[in-house]
């Protein structure tokens, strides 16, 4: 019987799965894949929508109960945060949150998914600030609506990072410099997650870590996969994001990023963001 597979068709993903999708990973069933923006598998995961399936890492309070969390196959790194764009002057991001530059009151953000990782991190480091008004939009419409005056600021992720000054776009405050600086962990942000009673953990990621090290001893192999799915993305930014969101972690959590995600989910919860989370459930696939 084929594994049900979504994830999303950014870079990244496509490249750490291509030898498990295309039938390389020896052991493995077959893989029957949906491609969808995060935001969508975050909601699909909590319908039991598939057996394997990458969400944001703040919606795991949504979804242990039904899925084990893996320790591989995910976005968790250094420098890659998600960033708050707003069309004012030059500005550099702001990674201290000070008053002033990072003024959003009364502003009407565009988030991409109201259970992102990026969504928590923009709730967490606001906390004490005055209210803006948020607007969930499609993520490729963030960049286009800001510069457009739709929204007074967007919150955005990926790619995004190396685009978004052709849209005349500034970078108000980068999250990932604020939680790293405020944290000194790594930025959770994908997930991958095993259906509980459908998929055995150990085995599914045994298979996605055959898959990352095959995507790293032949990159090529995977890279008419990667570009079909890219969105019509510029093959330099393709390669910047694959180098930026493929890293240690992708193979393997380990103390530092199981800490990232006990850090999120348990500042979450003390602000009241989230629900509680079991710290065992959130941090052992074998939970």
């Amino acid at each position: 019987m084929a594994l049900s597979l979504a994830i999303s068709p950014c870079p990244n993903d496509t490249f750490v799965f291509h030898a498990l999708v295309h039938g390389q990973v020896p052991g493995a069933p077959p893989v029957e894949v949906t491609y969808a923006d995060v935001d969508v598998t975050n909601t699909a995961a909590e319908r039991g929508a598939f057996d394997l399936v990458k969400v944001s890492y703040a919606a795991l309070p949504w979804l242990l109960e039904d899925y084990h969390l893996l320790p591989c196959g995910g976005a968790l790194g250094r420098g890659c945060g998600p960033l708050v764009l707003t069309r004012g002057g030059d500005r550099r991001p702001d990674d201290t949150g000070s008053a002033g530059d990072t003024d959003l009151t009364g502003a009407t953000v565009a988030v991409p998914g109201d259970r992102t990782t990026a969504y928590l991190l923009f709730r967490l480091w606001s906390a004490d600030r005055p209210p803006a008004r948020i607007e969930v939009v499609p993520f490729h419409e963030i960049m286009p609506g800001v510069a457009a005056g739709r929204y007074d600021a967007g919150l955005v992720i990926h790619e995004a990072r190396f685009t978004y000054p052709r849209h005349g776009l500034t970078a108000l405050v980068d999250l990932g410099e604020w939680w790293e600086a405020g944290t000194g962990l790594p930025i959770p942000l994908g997930a991958i997650l095993a259906r509980r009673g459908t998929v055995d953990p150990e085995a599914a990621a045994g298979w996605i870590r055959e898959s990352v090290r095959r995507a790293w001893a032949d990159p090529a192999a995977s890279r008419q996969y990667v570009l079909a799915h890219a969105q019509e993305m510029e093959p330099d930014v393709v390669d910047r994001h694959i180098g930026l969101y493929v890293n240690e972690f992708t193979a393997d959590l380990g103390a530092a990023g199981f800490a990232a995600v006990e850090a999120l989910l348990g500042r979450a919860t003390d602000a009241g963001l989230v629900p509680q989370t079991s710290s065992s459930r959130a941090t052992a696939w074998t939970s």
